[in-house]
């Protein structure tokens, strides 16, 4: 069982940066892909970015490109979102997420994981 904590969202202006933090309670911590996805209101639950297990490669949608940086320590077990340039789009719940025993390309595609935080919001005024 992994058990996921987030923190760092919060209200900000348009432009601002914000950046989002998770911990993980696991042994293996390295042996996670690690994702952000985020459910806007009213909408579904989307991909934001995601890392892979060794912290090598990263994926992120095409809506926060280049705004947005996700980084993952293995020694203590965290992965951050940086999150630049924000936008009202960008409002939303943020989740940090843990996919197990993902060793292809494929650590980006929501149903790969298996562990969910509770969420932290991020608001986004104009």
């Amino acid at each position: 069982q992994v058990h996921l904590v987030e923190s760092g969202g919060g209200l900000v202006q348009a432009g601002d940066s914000l950046t989002l933090s998770c911990t993980a309670s696991v042994r293996n911590f390295n042996e996670y892909a690690m994702g952000w996805f985020r459910r806007a209101p009213g909408k579904e639950r989307v991909f934001v970015a995601a890392i892979n297990r060794n912290g090598d490669s990263t994926r992120y949608a095409d809506s926060v490109e280049g705004r947005f940086t996700i980084s993952k320590d293995n020694t203590d077990n965290t992965v951050s979102l940086l999150m630049t340039s924000l936008k009202p789009e960008d409002t939303a719940v943020y989740y940090c997420a843990a996919a197990q025993s993902v060793y292809d390309s494929t650590y980006y595609v929501q149903q790969r994981y298996n562990y969910w935080g509770q969420g932290t919001q991020v608001t986004v005024s104009s």
